[in-house]
């Protein structure tokens, strides 16, 4: 424990320029889907995969850390939540996750919003999240607004991309939002669109203004990009029926780049989804009947939309916080081996929680895996990532060592073995 203390302090401690680093003797894990890769060599230079496996060569002059006993790995993806919008869920001043009362839906930008200094970034970033998918909440209208990528590295410039995707709730929470039922919130949905194709035509004569409008001239501006399919549109639907509708939007809108969120019962329309070539962020634990909308909802759903040739990325739900992503994928692992059950080998668990959302979100070129020239996010483990009892003991985010401390183990630390007169002035004997 005392050398990987060290190991963690030498890594903080080094310059924060981007350098040549070779990682070597770890078990690799590319994070594509391929099984990991015993004694393998992992090379990062200007804060990008130079290259990953075995038989890699290590450059001249490189800074080399010493991997053998444990395993290096891309970071992990978090997505779809609000990381770096809230720091106090139940503190309405430092809660960003949702807007009720703005006059704005599809305009919200969350990129504005992001707080690199939260303490639960530094939580997550420690538990080996290098990245995050983030969405506001749709609080007065079916749009949340425009969602953006991030990275969690300690600097002051957090957003990857901004405006990366729209999200919009239709399903039940959908009909809460548009007045009461599923209809309405169509409704609210085409009108949208079509008031967005309105500002289009004549922007000065659009009347955005008066408080009786649905979309205020930002929202409508907002919408015209998920309507050129320039943005994604992250739909959340659970039901199966709910997801059918959604598939027959492109019908109607031709250029929409769908993904779908939540997709519980997505496992009952698999086919239909795969020959849609829609991607989906998916619960990867979901297997109780918490609404009526996910009533089939069963952790064989992962491994079935796989099969059918679904991308899939595992959803944050809320539950352990990010970094219970890893425990997310190893539960996928584990359904395999219970008869009828439909799970994932190792390789393919991992991806659904690194270069999965990846790809759902199209942004595969750039994250999620140790492939040549991906950004170096990178996770040097004490054991299998997806294994409970395996921490990070160093992270990299563009190649730049990140503190894997967190305020969670500096209380740890502070009242594991608490001496005398070492207690705040609040507490006494």
């Amino acid at each position: 424990m005392k050398a990987l203390m060290l190991l963690s302090a030498a890594l903080v401690a080094a310059p924060v320029a981007a350098q040549t680093i070779a990682i070597t003797g770890g078990t690799v894990a590319i994070g594509d889907g391929s099984a990991p890769i015993p004694g393998g060599t992992v090379v990062i230079r200007d804060g990008r995969v130079v290259a990953a496996g075995r038989g890699v060569a290590v450059p001249a002059g490189a800074e080399t850390v010493d991997a053998t006993g444990k395993w290096v790995t891309p970071g992990i993806v978090a997505g779809i939540g609000s990381l770096g919008l809230v720091d106090v869920g139940g503190v309405q001043e430092s809660n960003d996750s949702g807007a009720r009362n703005s006059p704005f839906s599809a305009a919200l930008d969350v990129a504005t919003a992001i707080n690199p200094n939260s303490v639960i970034i530094g939580n997550e970033r420690a538990g080996g999240v290098t990245r995050a998918i983030v969405s506001a909440d749709a609080r007065g209208s079916i749009f949340a607004g425009q969602g953006a990528i991030i990275d969690l590295g300690d600097d002051a410039d957090p957003v990857t991309r901004p405006r990366a995707f729209q999200f919009v709730e239709l399903g039940e929470t959908g009909a809460d939002r548009a007045g009461g039922s599923r209809p309405a919130a169509y409704a609210m949905l085409f009108d949208a669109f079509a008031q967005a194709e309105d500002f289009r035509r004549d922007p000065k004569g659009f009347d955005g203004r008066s408080r009786d409008a649905l979309l205020k001239r930002a929202d409508a501006e907002a919408l015209l990009p998920v309507l050129d399919g320039r943005m994604p549109l992250v739909v959340h639907v659970e039901r199966a029926s709910d997801i059918r509708q959604v598939l027959t939007l492109p019908k109607r809108f031709p250029r929409l780049k769908l993904i779908l969120a939540g997709a519980a019962e997505g496992w009952m329309v698999a086919p239909e989804i795969a020959a849609a070539r829609v991607p989906v962020m998916a619960s990867a634990i979901a297997d109780l009947p918490a609404s009526f909308e996910q009533l089939a909802a069963t952790e064989s759903n992962v491994g079935r939309l796989q099969r059918a040739g679904v991308t899939v990325g595992v959803l944050f739900d809320g539950s352990g916080g990010e970094h219970g992503l890893a425990q997310f994928a190893g539960n996928l692992v584990a359904i395999g081996k219970i008869p009828g059950a439909a799970g994932l080998s190792w390789g393919q668990a991992f991806a659904t929680i690194t270069s999965g959302p990846a790809r759902v979100m199209g942004v595969d070129g750039e994250i999620g895996s140790l492939t040549a020239g991906r950004r170096a996010d990178v996770v040097l483990w004490d054991g299998d990532p997806l294994e409970l009892s395996s921490l990070p003991v160093a992270v990299w985010i563009d190649g730049k060592p990140q503190p894997t401390r967190s305020r969670q183990n500096r209380l740890r630390d502070r009242y594991l073995t608490p001496d005398e007169g070492a207690l705040p002035k609040a507490y006494s004997r």
